[in-house]
């Protein structure tokens, strides 16, 4: 055995540098092995909050606008806190268990069947209540397993279709809430739904400032500027911050461009834990609570799926088979989501198809919804200054990303009408009913049937005539609860 003195004395070899991205914080969010960096990441963490903060103004506005049962109204001001107390909490850890570039926030749609379906039937807390009931429905699924398998048991190509759909429905939302397409209003007489502008024509500052943003993000990503989105964002709110004070009183919808009185608002945490599990069976019947909770499920459920398949694929993070990696850990944080939106009364938290703007940005692992959920916690604080983007100025991001996920069209095989046929309807479906639900359960509802009907039963996975048959009844649940009743 030889001494430590010749040890010592026998020259050893030199030792290479550290390679890039060997440290514990890279290596936790996988940022080199994602071919991904910091600067990406808080560009991508940057542009997923401002393109989804519009909701700490439309949330309190769907919710506080509605009454219960008994006329009871919620506070807007403590529906602001709630909204990001949650999303600042879910996304953060969304970013640290499930690592992914995916934001949580209140769900629209989900919040107007709080606040349309639910509440006229009961009280405030009893519908909150059934929310965190959901939740709760929804860690079991993914306890069991059951709901990553019913995500394993989907096609790859209608998958696809998937995220294309999403792509039109972002696009559609983004060209709605600028004003760019309004909707025609019954007295016009006509069977034409929606028009360019508010009458046919645009007109307007504000949509000048929409069209400007879109041209911009577009013409950045041509020239391969890093930071695109945010950059559009960013100019066209200066832009529109400008427009405002030099010829006031422009419509730009729910936020204005304008500094604030006052930078700071004080939270209030006033609705926290103001919730019942059981108060909705005192109110209807337990079987008209089992439809309402089945209602919030699905479209929790595959929201949240359609979402999470078509940001991380967008982001290249799907392996061969169309895995999401760590997708247990991703649907369960989920799934705790949307039992805390219960929890304090800002209705189910979801994934956001807006996280797909951090993606479109360069975003590729959990540290971008760490930036963004940080922001939405600073929101609580300085809410006044961080809602003066207009929605005209981050609009544009949901246009330019819809494109991006458009180009998965590609991938789809139309030769074969069953699985051409359900990626139609899939993609088609979404944003002509304003929902990922709906397209999804189409889409899902077609391919059994045509599979079926074409003597190719057993290529359809078993949970999906499942999934199918639960679809049917989620389609037909008004006429069904009145045949009930």
């Amino acid at each position: 055995m030889p001494s430590s003195t010749s040890k010592e004395s026998t020259p050893q070899p030199p030792q290479p540098p550290p390679a890039a991205g060997t440290n514990s914080f890279d290596r936790y969010f996988e940022i080199s092995a994602r071919g991904s960096s910091l600067s990406r990441e808080l560009r991508g963490g940057l542009a997923t909050f401002f393109t989804m903060a519009y909701i700490l103004v439309l949330n309190p506005i769907i919710l506080a606008g509605a009454e219960d049962k008994y006329g009871q109204h919620l506070s807007t001001v403590q529906l602001v806190t709630s909204t990001a107390l949650v999303a600042a909490i879910m996304t953060i850890l969304m970013g640290i268990v499930g690592r992914l570039p995916v934001a949580l926030a209140a769900g629209l749609g989900i919040n107007a069947v709080v606040a349309y379906q639910l509440a006229p039937r009961m009280a405030w807390a009893d519908a909150m209540g059934l929310v965190v009931i959901t939740g709760i429905v929804l860690c079991v699924l993914v306890a069991g397993g059951i709901r990553k398998a019913i995500m394993d048991a989907i096609p790859m190509q209608l998958k696809q279709a998937i995220a294309v759909g999403i792509g039109l429905f972002l696009a559609f939302i983004g060209f709605v809430d600028a004003g760019f397409v309004s909707r025609i209003g019954d007295a016009a007489g006509t069977t034409v739904p929606v028009q360019l502008g508010t009458d046919g024509q645009l007109s307007g500052w504000p949509i000048l400032v929409f069209c400007l943003g879109v041209l911009l993000t577009f013409a950045l990503m041509l020239r391969k500027v890093k930071g695109a989105i945010l950059i559009s964002i960013l100019g066209m709110t200066i832009v529109a911050i400008i427009i405002e004070a030099v010829a006031p009183g422009q419509q730009w919808g729910l936020t204005k461009p304008a500094f604030p009185d006052s930078a700071v608002a004080a939270p209030d945490f006033g609705l926290l834990g103001d919730f019942s599990l059981t108060g909705a069976f005192g109110e209807v019947t337990a079987l008209t609570v089992v439809l309402l909770v089945f209602t919030l499920l699905l479209s929790d459920f595959f929201d949240t799926m359609g979402t999470v398949v078509a940001v991380s694929g967008e982001a290249g993070l799907l392996d061969e088979n169309g895995q999401v990696p760590r997708i247990g850990r991703v649907l369960m944080v989920d799934a705790v989501a949307s039992a805390a939106g219960g929890a304090s009364s800002s209705s189910s938290a979801t994934s956001y198809i807006e996280s797909a703007a951090g993606v479109g940005e360069g975003a590729r692992t959990g540290l971008a919804s760490v930036v963004t959920g940080v922001l939405f916690a600073v929101a609580l604080f300085f809410t006044p200054v961080l809602t003066i983007v207009p929605m005209q100025a981050a609009a544009p991001a949901l246009v330019v990303v819809g494109f991006l996920l458009l180009t998965q069209v590609r991938h789809i095989d139309w030769s074969d009408l069953t699985v051409a046929i359900p990626a139609f309807l899939t993609i088609a479906v979404m944003p002509f009913t304003y929902s990922i639900t709906n397209g999804i359960g189409a889409g899902f509802v077609s391919f059994v049937v045509l599979k079926l009907v074409a003597g190719k039963a057993r290529q359809v996975h078993w949970l999906l005539w499942i999934v199918s048959a639960l679809f049917t009844v989620y389609f037909f649940s008004a006429p069904i609860e009145a045949w009930v009743f």
